[in-house]
């Protein structure tokens, strides 16, 4: 594994990576009026958003599956390079159609960013420390969803909304170099039966029925042949997807999960939220930019406390449940917050002031911060270990795909607002001669030109229309507080004590296994374990090793090196090769290891020492898996056989060990920073 500044230079490229994915579900958002205002085409406005979600979901578990089977770094620089590609062409995009084509480019680079930084992570990563840096990705969403749409305003301003899009090539060509020239992973190659046909199914009937929500009540009507075409065939497709899902080896969402109440219950309220999450944070920006007239940046401002207000109620909620081990409350709370926030949204004009909309905005996001990071823990607490990765990760999909239908809909329903509210006032001969309002309404620039008393109709026009869209909103919202009632609670695994923040804070899709789940939330337990001193005398108890923590920290890595030179040991630790002498000697003289020359080998007496310290870590940690039943799971079983053996004698722990008395001194720990010899 790399170590060092390159472990740190690695670890940078891919946080710069996931940003990047990360933002391109956000930044957006405040440019979409000057977007609309330069190409036209309001009634496609939603898909600049729902084709990048649609695309970068439907992907994620296909480039899973191929970075298992093929090797992770030339996905992970192919995955690069189409982002980077559909970047540069939306910067470059002419028209509407062109730019929600090369948005579709870019999610499916952005779908793989996304779950391939996670699987490389792990391969680098030592196991103890892993815990630690995912915490790091996991704040890369949150810092993504604040920042997001105030970038996207800021460029715009000072820029053009073209750069939101051309941002991404000089980070992504950096971080291309760095990956090419510093990552080298080792990872065990999986032979996986990629599902082919059930990611095709998903893509069509999820697009069908967007395409059905998009265009009913405004492009055709809801009872046009189009749309009743749209709606058998995407029905046609579920029960084609479902058959195919049912006979795949390796399902891209096993049917059976859904035969879980608390699965199918968590995925409502999962779409519900993503629904008013993605739909509100696309409309806000045009409400406040048209009808408030504020920048595209200060409109980025106004969407903070909204952000903040999601952060501080995921992050709460989370660390809440890991000391009371109760989660439904926050989604029994949260839901109703939600649905309040929404209809408050709709009560909004253009005389509603700063502080008003701020407040709302703030209910808003509070109320979907209380309901996100528990969904996946309810998941995780209700399903056997099999379907553990596969739950994580569909409870997920669907918050992503109910942020596709969310942008469709409320764009329908503002269109078709804003259109048959502007034929109204055209007829009232209010407006000047020559004004077209089918133009303005795709180009909002133009309603600076109208007189201002017929202006300010206007702009009301504009604040009923998306009025109408977050009271349609609340509706839907209703319908998770009802789920929420039912949703039954499973008494809380320890695993579950270790959160997953990059879900939790609505972050992009990803594709983990069961493995990797297991993995990750160890991972992060792991660092709550007492300190590396401590943790070697307690080990030393319970094995029957009387030894220091230094020398038992010596023993278990040169039990799994065989043999090693003193100056490497010395340099695993990172002090002195003369200052661990005492150490060595303690394990010269116990006979556990055999000093020639410059090497230090072990002996059997030394190795079975050594297997007694692994036993017992391999104990202690299985108590973090309690309501797992590992001995049933021969992966769970092997999983904590392997992390026992990683996590002593690991180098993270090398230095901490030699801090206290030099043996022989009175003090069982060991000696001052010392190292083997």
């Amino acid at each position: 594994m790399p170590r060092g500044r390159d472990l740190y230079v690695i670890l940078g490229a891919l946080m710069l990576a996931m940003l990047l994915a990360a933002l391109d579900q956000t930044i957006v958002s405040t440019a979409l009026p000057t977007i609309v205002s330069d190409l036209g085409g309001l009634n496609h406005l939603s898909w600049v958003v729902t084709a990048y979600l649609l695309s970068s979901t439907a992907s994620t578990p296909l480039w899973g599956k191929l970075g298992d089977q093929y090797g992770r770094k030339r996905l992970f620089q192919t995955s690069i390079v189409i982002f980077l590609v559909g970047s540069a062409l939306c910067g470059v995009a002419q028209d509407m159609t062109q730019l929600i084509a090369f948005r579709g480019v870019q999610g499916l680079g952005g779908g793989g960013l996304m779950v391939l930084v996670v699987a490389i992570v792990g391969d680098v990563v030592p196991v103890r420390e892993r815990g630690r840096y995912q915490g790091l990705f996991g704040a890369v969403f949150g810092v993504s969803s604040v920042c997001g749409p105030l970038l996207g305003g800021w460029f715009v301003d000072n820029l053009s909304w073209r750069w939101v899009f051309y941002i991404n090539i000089p980070i992504g060509i950096l971080t291309l170099i760095v990956i090419a020239a510093v990552l080298h992973t080792t990872s065990v190659r999986e032979q996986h039966r990629i599902d082919y046909p059930g990611i095709l199914l998903i893509v069509g009937w999820s697009v069908g029925l967007v395409l059905m929500t998009t265009w009913g009540g405004t492009q055709y009507a809801w009872a046009s042949p189009q749309i009743i075409a749209l709606g058998v065939g995407s029905v046609i497709l579920i029960v084609l997807w479902i058959f195919v899902e049912l006979r795949a080896a390796e399902p891209v969402m096993p049917p059976r999960l859904f035969r879980s109440a608390v699965f199918s219950q968590s995925s409502a309220i999962s779409f519900v939220i993503g629904f008013a999450m993605f739909g509100a944070m696309t409309f806000i920006p045009i409400f406040l930019q048209v009808v408030h007239g504020v920048s595209p940046t200060m409109s980025g401002v106004h969407l903070l406390p909204m952000m903040v207000g999601m952060l501080v109620a995921s992050i709460g909620s989370g660390q809440l449940i890991s000391n009371t081990g109760r989660y439904k409350i926050y989604p029994v709370v949260g839901t109703p917050i939600v649905a309040v926030a929404m209809w408050w949204c709709s009560r909004m004009d253009e005389t509603t002031s700063t502080l008003s909309m701020s407040l709302r905005f703030a209910l808003l996001g509070f109320g979907l911060g209380l309901v996100m990071q528990v969904l996946v823990i309810a998941v995780q607490n209700a399903v056997p270990y099999q379907d553990l990765g596969s739950a994580t990760s569909g409870v997920t999909f669907f918050r992503q795909i109910g942020g596709s239908f969310g942008v469709a809909v409320f764009g329908s329903v503002f269109a078709n607002q804003l259109s048959s509210k502007m034929e109204s006032v055209a007829r009232s001969g209010k407006l000047p001669p020559g004004f077209d309002p089918t133009a303005a309404e795709g180009d909002p620039k133009l309603l600076d030109r109208l007189p201002p008393q017929v202006r300010g109709d206007v702009l009301h026009v504009y604040a009923e229309s998306i009025q109408t869209v977050f009271l349609w909103a609340v509706p839907i919202a209703v319908v998770a507080v009802v789920l929420t009632w039912f949703l039954r609670e499973v008494p809380l695994r320890a695993t579950a004590g270790a959160q997953d923040y990059g879900e939790g804070l609505g972050g992009a899709h990803t594709v983990r296994s069961s493995r990797h789940e297991i993995e990750r939330a160890l991972s992060s337990l792991m660092r709550k374990d007492a300190k590396a001193m401590e943790l070697y005398e307690r080990l030393g108890a319970l094995a029957g090793v009387n030894l220091p923590a230094g020398s038992m920290w010596a023993l278990c890595r040169i039990a799994k090196d065989g043999t090693v030179s003193g100056a490497e040991l010395a340099e695993r630790a990172e002090v002195l090769v003369e200052q661990g002498r005492p150490y060595v000697d303690r394990l010269v003289n116990a006979g556990f290891v055999v000093r020639s020359g410059g090497d230090l080998s072990i002996t059997e007496a030394g190795q079975a020492a050594a297997i007694r310290l692994f036993e017992a870590r391999r104990e202690g940690l299985a108590e973090h898996l309690a309501g797992w039943s590992p001995e049933e799971h021969r992966e769970l079983a092997e999983i904590l056989t392997r992390l026992s053996r990683e996590s002593l004698g690991d180098d993270a722990d090398g230095k901490a060990v030699y801090a206290g008395a030099v043996p022989g001194e009175g003090h069982a720990g060991g000696g001052r920073h010392a190292a083997p010899d």
